[in-house]
């Protein structure tokens, strides 16, 4: 039994007539009389009793119809889920981001892909940089919000979303306080909150060649994986630390974020969007155009 044979029952059940059937199925009707026959010896019994004005069903064929028209409407439905997934307008999309990336960027993100493409699920996973790039590389993610720039290269390409700098987070009692900018150098005695290099290397490397710019090596106490964890141990009065402008969105009382009067120019890192170089997959194009119209 094939799905060209339940169409061609479900229509001489629903016209009972051969002549009818053969025609809505634009085919001639002795190879249709002979492929229902075929199809009434494979299930080992009569569907329809033929009669000199046309056939009626038999209580065979009755209980058959029922699930012979939902075995074409699934059918139907499997074909166009296909054809959806392979236009890019249905599936499942599996996106790493870093913690920093929803202050801003998945806010915006999420809601305008969704709105444009409702047909496509996005599976969200949260990580590091270095993890996000490792799981695209091994195509366990299709995409991910990483922090660049990247310090090694790899099977992936990168469109920058969002561009950011660094800025000092200090105690809100601290006695730098009270500046809306500092110059790194001066916090060269404070012990230094930073991101792990197993974990996070590029924000890092970048932070340890700012405060080396500066004319000093930061003697790290404490270190911390994502951004908003940095900001806490600030506020607890563990340190300062070097961390993104945008973590400044979030007004902590305890906190103060201050921008670097020196070095300048201070370093560039920001928001991409990364995707395997080898990508076609549809689903992954369509996030990317969305990206693109949102930063626009």
């Amino acid at each position: 039994m094939d799905l060209r044979q339940l169409q061609q029952f479900v229509a001489l059940a629903e016209t009972g007539n051969f002549h009818r059937a053969a025609e809505r199925l634009h085919m001639a009707q002795p190879p249709l009389s002979i492929s229902i026959r075929k199809l009434e010896d494979a299930l080992g019994t009569p569907l329809f009793v033929r009669t000199s004005r046309g056939v009626r069903l038999t209580q065979a064929g009755e209980a058959a119809l029922h699930d012979a028209r939902r075995a074409l409407f699934h059918a139907g439905q499997a074909r166009a889920a296909a054809l959806a997934a392979a236009h890019g307008e249905r599936g499942a999309l599996r996106v790493g981001f870093v913690g920093s990336a929803t202050y801003a960027l998945l806010p915006k993100l999420i809601p305008a892909f969704r709105a444009a493409h409702p047909g496509i699920e996005l599976i969200l996973h949260e990580s590091t940089s270095a993890s996000i790039l490792d799981r695209l590389e091994r195509h366990q993610l299709d995409a991910g919000l990483v922090r660049f720039p990247i310090l090694h290269s790899g099977g992936y390409t990168l469109m920058p979303l969002e561009n950011d700098e660094f800025v000092a987070a200090v105690p809100a009692d601290s006695r730098f306080a009270e500046r809306d900018a500092i110059a790194l150098k001066a916090l060269a005695g404070e012990p230094f909150i930073m991101h792990p290099s197993a974990e996070v290397p590029n924000l890092q490397a970048i932070a340890m060649l700012l405060c080396q710019q500066a004319g000093f090596v930061p003697r790290v106490t404490q270190e911390a994986v994502q951004v908003q964890t940095i900001v806490s141990l600030v506020e607890s009065g563990l340190g300062v630390a070097l961390v993104p402008s945008v973590a400044a969105r979030y007004i902590n009382r305890r906190v103060r974020f201050l921008r670097l009067a020196s070095p300048r120019p201070a370093a560039r890192i920001g928001i991409a969007l990364a995707t395997s170089t080898d990508s076609d997959d549809r689903q992954v194009q369509r996030l990317l155009e969305v990206a693109s119209t949102v930063v626009a």
